[in-house]
């Protein structure tokens, strides 16, 4: 079912209506201007792809961190006046006078920061995923709809859509190549992403930003987080969302290693239930690096579609296909995307694929909540549930 008529049936009575903005027009040759909000290790490496490769100009930044803040806004050349820090920075920044917001802050701000932008008329540029929790979901999906109404781009950055090589894929399972699909394995095998970057004498909520990746409610948990890469390819391969879920999971002890600080789990299994009888066998951890890898497998009668995210993407069986031996997902989709969104605000033409973003965080949700519960949780019980996540007090001492 589409993500969009589904959360519209179901949305609370104060869904966004706010007039129209005209859309902003550029000359062919105009320089796109846009904001960070988030100088951590991701927001970093994405920014200088956005004049490298789409030739628009990064002017503002905004952070919680000043460390961050002050180093970023040197390596980028952001004037000091357009370096906003605190808990109210991203305000600021989607108030100020530029044409995108791009947003790689910890998941649980994702949606009042993707809100604030629409709202003061920016495009938004959101890092993957969008919400810790259902209403954070709806809150997106509202912000969406509110950027068509603007005409504003409302992209998120999931790597695989950008490829070409995921894109024949799905081609051609839709088309029948690998027969009907009937089962799917799913995996995200991974060593440990993060490292406690602070210091006891550390401010405590400072070192928990720091520390986000490790945070289960800033960061929606590891199956929010990072294993949504293969659950959404899952989706989109199979064509749908997952009716209901039921798993497991937890997290081993880390005392005594740099590793310890936090709460996030590092293990999860998980059986999704797909509609016309499809299964999903979906497990992931993040232990050590050993044979790490982000599969998913999807078998028919006639094949199997055979995907791995920054490797070999194919499918063997009756209708065998070569895609890509070793797909530059990672960086290559990234790319793609930065040009995409910045060629549509220069040409006028608004792109959006958050209704698929939200309906794939939204599964991820529905796994984390049965492997947390240790039962069988359906997608309609989820949703009428519309568990919400408390955000954690930012009151910083700098």
């Amino acid at each position: 079912m589409n993500a969009r008529r589904e959360f519209l049936k179901t949305a609370p009575a104060g869904l966004l209506l706010v007039s129209s903005r005209t859309a902003f027009t550029y000359q062919a040759n105009s320089t796109v201007e846009v904001g960070i909000v988030g100088c951590g290790g991701r927001g970093n490496w994405i920014a200088p792809f956005f004049p490298e490769f789409a030739g628009a100009r990064v002017v503002a930044l905004a952070d919680v961190q000043r460390a961050n803040l002050e180093a970023t806004a040197e390596k980028l050349k952001v004037e000091p006046g357009r370096a906003y820090l605190g808990p109210d920075a991203y305000l600021r920044l989607a108030e100020s006078k530029l044409d995108a917001v791009v947003i790689e802050t910890p998941t649980i701000y994702h949606p009042e920061q993707g809100l604030a932008a629409v709202k003061a008329g920016k495009h938004v540029f959101m890092a993957k995923p969008v919400a810790v929790d259902v209403p954070g979901c709806r809150t997106v999906l509202e912000s969406g709809e509110l950027a068509r109404q603007k005409k504003l781009s409302f992209w998120v950055d999931f790597q695989s859509r950008a490829r070409d090589a995921y894109k024949e894929t799905v081609e051609r399972v839709r088309r029948g190549d690998i027969g009907k699909p009937a089962f799917a394995q799913v995996y995200y095998h991974a060593g440990r992403p993060w490292r406690d970057k602070g210091t006891p004498e550390m401010d405590p909520e400072q070192r928990r930003i720091l520390n986000w990746f490790g945070d289960r409610v800033l960061s929606g948990d590891i199956i929010v987080e990072q294993n949504i890469h293969v659950i959404d390819i899952a989706n989109w391969l199979l064509g749908a969302r997952p009716v209901k879920a039921h798993g497991t999971g937890g997290r081993t002890d880390w005392r005594g290693t740099a590793n310890d600080y936090g709460d996030a789990w590092d293990h999860f299994a998980v059986t999704f239930w797909y509609p016309d009888g499809v299964h999903a066998s979906f497990n992931s951890h993040q232990l050590n690096g050993a044979l790490s890898d982000l599969c998913v497998r999807v078998f028919g009668i006639h094949g199997c579609a055979d995907t791995h995210y920054g490797g070999m993407i194919r499918i063997v069986g009756k209708n065998p296909w070569m895609g890509a031996e070793k797909d530059d997902t990672f960086r290559g989709g990234a790319i793609q995307n930065v040009k995409d969104f910045i060629a549509s605000i220069r040409e006028s033409k608004p792109i959006y694929n958050y209704e698929a973003s939200v309906e794939s965080n939204l599964t991820a949700i529905l796994g984390r909540t049965a492997a947390y519960r240790e039962a069988t949780v359906t997608w309609d019980e989820m949703m009428a549930a519309n568990e919400k996540w408390e955000k954690p007090p930012l009151r910083l001492k700098y």
